[in-house]
């Protein structure tokens, strides 16, 4: 069964500059051997979220939406789960599988963990839900599938990081294909994370090992594995993990910077209140997140929407010292 990555379905934005997706960067070489070297520090940056940081600005950025369009891979990684899960519904709809895929694209804004698209796959497949529905009301949807189809949370999130870890071992090039960073913003993250007046952090669902590889393989984007945080491994919300950055920042006068695609983790931590005032909250309006939502973001005075030039512009800033 061969898999095509589609171009992305063009989204209309307000005013903002929609960076371009590419996926003609070559991957850089990533051996096994370098791999299994890491995995055990790895394995601590994924179950931590405490590290120290001496710098004048602290940028916590959400990774897939942020950093990099993952939707072609992670919608593929989907199919293929379902078709490893239940080869009895999967196998004999090859015919569907594009028809799935572009469902999965238009509802990826809903998908919070990679798993979820194994089951929007197999919701689509079998038209269970319309893709209006499942916009409108993932949340409450989700928990109704997984308990139909037997699925237990813990072995979805394994599943489907084997699915990942098996396509990167027989074809690490062809995994990363579909992966796309956003251009420029890799280039950004580069100049912050390497100036001494900037830390830069990967607050994320996904699954650490999967983030550093397509940022270094996609983006030549190096950040340490301590300072990449992955919530579906450590169980923590993002709210605690940006609560453990603020506690470990050198002083008051550190700037904090939360950059997110998905409006309800921002408003999670509006909610927080006074704990976690200190952080300045962006929202993008090149991710994973729909027109209402901006609109409704753009109408909370804590939290500013912003375009790709501009999230270029402020790291850059902070990376030349203007904070």
């Amino acid at each position: 069964m061969s898999f095509v990555v589609r171009a992305p379905i063009a989204v209309a934005h307000r005013t903002a500059v929609v960076p371009r997706r590419t996926t003609d960067r070559p991957a850089r070489a990533h051996t096994v051997a370098t791999r299994k070297a890491r995995k055990s520090t790895m394995a601590r940056a994924e179950a931590s979220a405490s590290a120290g940081t001496g710098a004048d600005v602290v940028f916590a950025l959400d990774f897939d939406g942020v950093v990099c369009d993952s939707e072609p891979e992670s919608s593929i990684s989907g199919w293929k789960h379902g078709l490893d899960l239940w080869p009895e519904v999967f196998g004999p709809a090859s015919a569907e599988q594009g028809r799935v895929l572009d469902g999965l694209k238009r509802v990826r804004p809903v998908v919070e963990t990679g798993f979820e698209n194994t089951l929007l796959a197999r919701a689509l497949l079998e038209k269970i839900h319309t893709a209006d529905d499942i916009i409108a009301d993932w949340g409450g949807l989700m928990p109704g599938l997984m308990e139909r189809w037997n699925c237990d949370r813990g072995e979805m999130v394994a599943g489907y990081g084997k699915i990942r870890d098996d396509w990167m071992a027989a074809d690490l090039n062809g995994w990363l294909a579909p992966n796309l960073v956003y251009p420029g913003v890799a280039e950004a993250c580069i100049a912050a994370e390497t100036s001494t007046h900037c830390d830069v952090f990967i607050v994320t669902t996904k699954q650490a090992r999967f983030a550093q590889a397509i940022m270094e393989g996609k983006g030549d984007l190096v950040i340490p594995d301590e300072r990449v945080f992955s919530q579906t491994v450590s169980g923590l919300p993002k709210t605690d993990v940006l609560a453990d950055l603020q506690a470990h920042a050198r002083d008051d006068a550190v700037r904090l910077v939360f950059v997110e695609d998905k409006l309800s983790t921002l408003e999670k931590v509006c909610k927080v209140g006074a704990g976690l005032e200190r952080w300045e909250l962006f929202l993008v309006d090149w991710g994973y997140n729909t027109e209402a939502e901006r609109a409704r973001a753009e109408a909370d005075p804590r939290i500013t929407v912003i375009n790709v030039d501009q999230f270029v512009g402020m790291l850059s800033t902070s990376a030349a010292g203007g904070k």
